[in-house]
């Protein structure tokens, strides 16, 4: 079965940086796109980063020329590298894949890993 494993959240203060982990199994991970969602107390669950197959990037707006997303295809993970943190960054990130389900696409979601940025 599809696994996603988070780590490397933490608490850091305001212009801090936090790298996040994601180990993914169960998935042909060299073909899947990955992507890097979170969730603020009381708010939706937002999309911050995607990484496709082929290494092309997308980000949030609240994010870009902050947050780096990248993969390791030898190793199954994807990562979030996270500069110049500010206290709006504070929320519990969690590692997305979809994979093809016939007609539709199934998401398949971590644990979560909570970032904690001090002011």
């Amino acid at each position: 079965q599809v696994q996603l494993v988070e780590s490397g959240g933490g608490l850091v203060q305001a212009g801090g940086s936090l790298r996040l982990s994601c180990a993914a199994s169960g998935i042909i991970f060299s073909i899947s796109a990955m992507s890097w969602y979170r969730q603020a107390p009381g708010k939706q669950r937002d999309l911050v980063a995607t990484i496709t197959s082929f290494g092309s990037t997308n980000y949030a707006d609240a994010v870009k020329g902050r947050f780096t997303i990248s993969r390791d295809n030898a190793k199954n993970t994807v990562y979030l590298q996270m500069n110049s943190l500010k206290p709006e960054d504070t929320a519990v990130y969690y590692c997305n894949t979809k994979r093809r389900n016939g007609l539709r696409w199934d998401d398949y979601w971590g644990q979560g890993t909570q970032v904690t940025v001090s002011s």
